[in-house]
């Protein structure tokens, strides 16, 4: 029997997002939650990065994830078995969730015993680039199978993350991606960001991320 909830999510009103996202911040760093929306492409391993994230900071943090979805609960069963609070979040055709999405989602998943919540944003490069969901941070994560031109193609969402994992490292010597090169592209767009080149699949990386994250937590609840 599934141990989780399904949720299915409403669209908000577009016009407005912009400040419901502001007043949900508000409202996560009064009960000192951090949000993090994580976002990438199908198949760039979100899902797998981010149950080494969990391994890696389950003991520091309580932690709560949204697995967002057009229809299916195939994620939401996987992270269940890292023994966080998961919630599954159906978007009903909708290829993003937005402020009010985010919110809808918060309060199904509980946050009274979540210090830590994880929004893994639906695979899409465009949509969920357009819409500030309400997150602290936004992370996203480009697998070498991609190609290092993505920033170049996919400008805004290198633009509005704080954090770019280059994800599946391991497979660098049978692909035409040229890291330096893509860091160029990217820091070109966003001088900001901070990238991090990981393995999820055998852990290359996920510390140094994990301590990105450690340092972000500490600064949102310090003030």
């Amino acid at each position: 029997m599934e141990g989780f909830r399904i949720l299915e999510i409403k669209q908000s009103v577009f016009e407005s997002n912009d400040r419901e996202a502001d007043k949900l911040r508000q409202e996560l760093k009064k009960n000192k939650v951090f949000l993090l929306n994580l976002m990438s492409s199908p198949g760039s391993g979100k899902t797998t990065t981010l149950r080494a994230t969990i391994a890696a900071l389950k003991d520091e943090f309580r932690i709560g994830v949204m697995e967002a979805d057009i229809d299916s609960d195939v994620d939401a069963a996987t992270i269940e078995k890292t023994g966080v609070k998961v919630i599954q979040l159906h978007t009903g055709g909708m290829c993003h969730l937005d402020a009010g999405m985010t919110r809808q989602g918060l309060e199904g998943l509980g946050v009274d015993d979540v210090d830590f919540a994880i929004l893994e944003n639906i695979g899409n490069l465009v949509c969920p680039a357009e819409f500030d969901t309400g997150s602290v941070k936004n992370a996203m994560i480009l697998s070498v199978p991609e190609g290092d031109d993505k920033p170049l193609k996919y400008p805004l969402m290198f633009s509005i993350c704080d954090v770019l994992l280059i994800n599946k490292i391991d497979v660098l010597p049978y692909f035409d991606f040229d890291i330096e090169r893509c860091k160029e592209y990217v820091l070109r767009l966003n001088p900001n960001m901070k990238i991090i080149p990981i393995c999820a699949r055998t852990g290359e990386g996920v510390e140094a991320f994990a301590q990105w994250l450690r340092e972000q937590i500490t600064a949102w609840n310090a003030d």
